[in-house]
């Protein structure tokens, strides 16, 4: 099932997601630049294994996302929630479309991570109160 083209066009507006991960005993939330290969249906984010989110990643790569529209207009809130699967990548297409998106990031050492959604629903308020589209792969 192809994703919704108003859930791209959102995906495509916006650079900065939130990432929730979780060990044993706590949630750990961060926030990271993303790219997104929409042909193939991918983020690609960089982080650190050092950070408390990439340990818990190493022991479990089931994720959950959201990236939102800062409004405190009721009519105008637009944000997904995303449930996923994270994995490091050495891929040569992930790093370039990480590059491109972000030209300044081939100064540092990147560590990569690729982010596959399994499920996602897509609140846009701006098609009604309360509608929600949904995606599932």
């Amino acid at each position: 099932m192809e994703i919704d083209k108003k859930i791209v066009t959102f995906i495509g507006k916006h650079h900065l997601l939130s990432l929730a991960t979780c060990s044993e005993s706590k949630v750990d939330i961060c926030s990271l630049f993303y790219a997104y290969n929409k042909k193939e249906n991918y983020f690609v984010v960089a982080s650190d294994e050092k950070t408390t989110h990439i340990k818990n990643i190493r022991k479990n790569s089931n994720i959950s996302l959201s990236i939102a529209l800062e409004t405190k207009l009721v009519g105008k809130i637009q944000g997904l929630q995303i449930d996923a699967v994270i994995n490091s990548s050495t891929c040569n297409n992930v790093k370039m479309l990480y590059l491109k998106t972000f030209p300044y990031s081939v100064a540092f050492d990147l560590t990569l991570w690729k982010i596959e959604p399994l499920h996602v629903k897509f609140t846009d308020n701006t098609l009604g109160f309360g509608k929600k589209l949904y995606w599932k792969k």
